[in-house]
């Protein structure tokens, strides 16, 4: 079995109009959310083995906050193509992954997370893809588990989305 986490970053600063989409840092409302979501991960949830996270900044600040709570903190790749990934790219790299990996987690952006999370699920919780589906927030984590031995086997409709957890429905 394999189980995938898709983390969107946390909200994103926008107090620079000069930087470049890809240098923005976080807000203070996101540096806030990953912590949160970095609790319940390391709660709630199993560590990944391997982390692959978008070059931007506000993606790799948001992994930096929650690598803080996975001590020691798993493996990290940071790759510009999940910055530049589409659904079926973020797929791509999932099914990349080494076979030696159990646990991945892919942290990068909307619209692509979002996409590649309602391709990936084939059934799930209902509660859980009914709120995926309504909206894929900020620092957003969704948990998918595949009764698959290998991560090129994942694809469309092959996940199974076990939860769908946002910073709102944890305590402050």
């Amino acid at each position: 079995m394999k189980t995938l986490y898709l983390l969107r970053h946390a909200k994103s600063s926008w107090d620079d109009p000069t930087l470049a989409d890809h240098d923005r840092p976080l807000a203070a409302r996101g540096r806030q959310a990953a912590p949160r979501m970095a609790v319940w991960l390391r709660t709630e949830a199993r560590r990944p083995d391997l982390v692959i996270c978008s070059s931007a900044a506000r993606a790799h600040e948001t992994w930096d906050l929650v690598a803080r709570e996975l001590q020691p903190a798993p493996e990290v790749d940071i790759r510009r193509s999940v910055y530049d990934a589409g659904p079926d790219q973020l797929i791509a790299i999932a099914q990349g992954a080494p076979a030696r990996v159990d646990t991945l987690m892919l942290v990068g952006h909307n619209p692509a997370m979002e996409e590649a999370a309602a391709l990936l699920a084939g059934g799930g919780d209902t509660k859980a893809l009914a709120t995926m589906q309504s909206k894929y927030p900020t620092a957003a984590v969704a948990e998918f588990t595949f009764e698959l031995d290998a991560w090129e086997s994942i694809g469309r409709d092959t996940g199974y989305l076990a939860r769908f957890v946002r910073p709102k429905d944890l305590a402050e």
